[in-house]
């Protein structure tokens, strides 16, 4: 589930789309999504060095980025939100694949990011239970 995490959030930077259809539209390494890939990487690559202290990064770094997320889509979704935020969300995601429709009243987070915060979720819940 790590490195499903690493794949799918990788298209933050590099753009996930067709012809027809954008999952995701990158925003390259000059930005706030890169800089939590590269937390997440590291992450990673201490959870698998150094166990006993890497899990704990791990678990913090998801944590953190879970509550970001949330946040950042989520909390809006739940308790609304202003007209010039829902019209800059819904402008940056325009060309995104939903599966619920984009809303005039409500953010509604698109696929991707459904997605990501699901496997956001699962990643957290494992690493607790094998803790």
């Amino acid at each position: 589930m790590q490195i499903i995490l690493l794949v799918w959030f990788f298209g933050c930077i590099v753009s996930y789309k067709t012809k027809k259809k954008t999952l995701v539209d990158g925003v390259g390494i000059k930005s706030a999504e890169f800089f939590m890939l590269c937390l997440y990487s590291a992450g990673i690559v201490t959870y698998y060095v150094i166990y006993d202290i890497g899990r704990w990064i791990l678990l913090g770094v998801l944590v953190s980025w879970f509550v970001v997320q949330f946040f950042c889509h989520w909390c809006f979704t739940i308790f609304g939100a202003s007209e010039k935020k829902l019209e800059g969300y819904n402008k940056c995601f325009r060309n995104s694949v939903r599966i619920i429709p984009a809303s005039e009243t409500r953010l509604i987070p698109d696929l991707y990011h459904i997605v990501l915060h699901m496997i956001i979720l699962t990643n957290i819940v494992l690493i607790i239970i094998f803790l």
